[in-house]
């Protein structure tokens, strides 16, 4: 491990109050030449990069390109996901070294980490996702969560070859698409559902104009016309905020041809559904819910957030979204396991089960609201994977 001590000249750059950047920091790395020799310079200079402008002791993990998640908890105790759960890496972080790492990622996220707001939940430089909370609220040391976002924007051609979407529905997603219907992904966390999302929107024609919302951007959409609004938590003294609420309220002012929620969690879902039902056709976003048949309720708690009652909600969402596209997450793989329509049922929103995923068969079958489905796409119901050609 190199040790690199802080030259008078580098101290004085920091009374100055010269926030540390990878020229100053390279400026250090060459200032210890003498007493390194020219060799290490570089192993003196990654290693500086690393404690002050990159994750410090966590590095390592997050260059890894398999690591999708990480997490120090109470105990200093560093965990990665790799695709198969959370493992114990092995390394342990000083109480010590993670509050500090927590505040400067914190700072680096725009964000302030202290006694005063001992919570963050940001975006960092690299557009990893950072949320860190620090002690009485959590036992023993600061935790620390950190979300990677994919190294590799996954296109829909990509998920279709992989083991995400089987093979024989990718006529349907695409068509889903194609036909401007409104649809959510739901599924658990970490299922997948902001990957397929910015796959099925790569899809979209290049002449829509693509409005997306989110809480923090981890949307990577390959569009040629994609405006971005993203919320904003308020400052110390609680003000400043802005809430998907405004934002999706906003987004209706802005010439959308379709909007995008990147994540409906809240009481923006009043703004979201009365957009999907005044002829912005073709909207979508994800939710959390264990199975597709949960989405109507998750909509209807959501609603309670802003004020609406469960029969407004089922109103509105039984005129708003068409389809529902649930993932899962088993063995370490994540895949599209339903397709399913949103009827109205009786003056009632029901989801029911157009295409489901068949682990005997080790692939799709057709459920029974598939020839409905089929019929809107323009594809023969006579083909599970609706490649049979128009209806």
């Amino acid at each position: 491990m190199v040790c690199v001590t802080l030259s008078p000249a580098m101290w004085q750059r920091v009374r100055q109050g010269r926030a540390p950047d990878a020229a100053l920091v390279a400026d250090v790395a060459l200032e210890e030449t003498g007493a390194l020799g020219a060799t290490r310079v570089a192993e003196s200079r990654d290693a500086l990069t690393a404690r002050v402008l990159g994750a410090g002791p966590l590095e390592a993990w997050l260059d890894d390109p398999a690591v999708t998640d990480l997490a120090v908890n109470g105990d200093g105790k560093v965990w990665v996901d790799r695709g198969a759960g959370m493992e114990w890496t092995g390394g342990v972080v000083s109480a010590e070294d993670a509050r500090g790492l927590a505040v400067r990622l914190a700072a680096g996220a725009g964000r302030r980490l202290d006694e005063a707001s001992p919570w963050v939940d940001g975006q960092l430089p690299s557009g990893a996702r950072l949320h860190a909370v620090l002690p009485p609220l959590v036992a023993d040391g600061p935790h620390i969560t950190i979300r990677v976002p994919a190294r590799d924007h996954l296109s829909f051609a990509l998920l279709e070859s992989g083991a995400m979407v089987p093979s024989e529905w990718g006529a349907v997603l695409r068509q889903i698409v194609a036909r401007r219907l409104a649809f959510v992904v739901s599924g658990g966390t970490g299922a997948g559902k902001t990957t397929l999302l910015a796959a099925l929107l790569g899809l979209v024609d290049p002449g829509d104009r693509l409005l997306v919302v989110e809480d923090v951007r981890e949307l990577h959409v390959e569009h040629p016309h994609v405006v971005r609004l993203e919320a904003r938590p308020p400052n110390v003294e609680g003000v400043g905020e802005v809430t998907l609420t405004t934002l999706v309220r906003q987004s209706l002012r802005m010439r959308p041809d379709r909007i995008v929620v990147g994540e409906v969690r809240g009481a923006e879902v009043r703004e979201l559904l009365a957009a999907l039902n005044t002829g912005h056709e073709g909207g979508c976003g994800t939710v959390h819910a264990n199975a597709p048949e949960d989405v109507i309720a998750r909509f209807e708690a959501l609603g309670a957030l802003a004020g609406l009652g469960p029969a407004a909600v089922r109103a509105q969402l039984a005129a708003a979204v068409d389809v529902v596209i649930h993932v899962v997450r088993r063995g370490g793989l994540r895949r599209v396991e339903t397709i399913s329509a949103l009827f109205r049922r009786d003056g009632e929103p029901v989801v029911e089960t157009a295409l489901a995923w068949d682990d005997a068969r080790a692939g799709g079958r057709a459920g029974p609201a598939w020839p409905a489905l089929a019929h809107r796409l323009g594809l023969d119901p006579r083909s599970v994977g609706g490649l049979g050609g128009a209806a």
